[in-house]
C-alpha cells in the first residue's frame, strides 16, 4: 500500500488571522477540518498510510488526528523545529519515507485516481511525476512545460507565456529524491529540487484536467467550501 506524505507545517499566511491560533490543516470547511477532507479522499483511492510533516502548532494536528485509527487511517508525524521549507521538510523526515511515495500540498484538494498515478510513475521508472494540471485560465499561473512524451521540460514559480499547465499539489517520488536535496537548511523542492531532475531527465508530468482546489487563499478556501461534502 503506498505511502502518503502531506506537507501540513506551514505557517498560512495568506489566510491572516484565520492561521494565528489554528495550524492551516485545521481550519474547517464544511464543519471538518479541511485535512480531514484530504485523508478521507485518500482513503476513497485505497490510501490508509500518512505521514504528516508537520511544523507551526503540529501538536495541535497530532492531537485531533492521532494515529488516525478514528478514521480507520495509520498516521505518523515529523516535527520541524524551525521552518524548512519542502525540500528541507522531506529530508528532515527520511528515515520515514518509504522507498515510493505520495507527495500531497497539505492545502490542495484533487479529486483524482491516486492508485492511477502511482501506476503511471512505476511505468516510466523516473525519480519523480507531478500531478500537470492543463490550464484555462481562471487566475492560475501556469509554471510547467511539458514535452510530447510528458517529460517535465521547464519549471517557474513566476510562470512563462510558454506554459501551459500548472504544478497541481500531488507528486510521486522515489526515495532516492533526497539525493538531490541539500542537508541543513531550508529547501525550495520546487525551486531547487525540480530544476536538477529535469536536467538529469528525471521528473515527468502526468496531464490531468480535472480542477485542483488550494485553500491557502480565501479565494480557495470558499472555492473548496463550495465543492467538499
Amino acid at each position: 500500500m503506498v505511502q502518503a506524505v502531506i506537507l501540513a507545517g506551514g505557517r498560512g499566511t495568506r489566510l491572516g488571522q484565520l492561521t494565528d491560533a489554528v495550524p492551516k490543516p485545521l481550519v474547517r470547511v464544511k464543519d471538518k477540518p479541511f485535512l480531514e477532507h484530504q485523508l478521507a479522499l485518500l482513503k476513497k483511492n485505497g490510501i490508509s498510510r500518512a505521514l504528516l510533516l508537520v511544523g507551526y502548532l503540529g501538536h495541535m494536528i497530532e492531537a485531533y488526528f492521532g494515529d488516525g485509527s478514528r478514521m480507520g487511517f495509520g498516521i505518523e508525524y515529523s516535527y520541524e523545529d524551525s521552518p524548512l521549507g519542502t525540500g528541507g521538510a522531506l529530508a528532515s523526515a527520511g528515515e520515514k519515507l518509504d522507498e515510493e511515495f505520495l507527495l500531497l500540498n497539505g492545502d490542495t484538494f484533487l479529486d483524482l485516481d491516486y492508485q492511477d498515478l502511482v501506476k503511471y510513475f512505476e511505468a516510466l521508472d523516473r525519480i519523480g511525476v507531478v500531478v500537470a494540471y492543463k490550464s484555462s485560465g481562471g487566475g492560475l499561473r501556469s509554471n510547467l512545460r511539458l514535452g510530447a512524451d510528458n517529460r517535465v521540460i521547464g519549471y517557474s514559480k513566476g510562470g512563462g507565456e510558454d506554459m501551459r499547465f500548472v504544478d497541481a499539489g500531488v507528486s510521486v517520488y522515489k526515495k532516492s529524491v533526497l539525493d538531490f536535496i541539500p542537508k541543513g537548511r531550508a529547501v525550495s523542492l520546487e525551486q531547487e529540487v525540480f530544476p536538477l531532475l529535469i536536467e538529469r531527465q528525471q521528473l515527468w508530468g502526468y496531464p490531468c484536467e480535472r480542477p485542483f482546489y488550494d485553500m491557502g487563499t480565501f479565494r480557495g478556501l470558499e472555492e473548496a467550501g463550495r465543492v467538499l461534502e
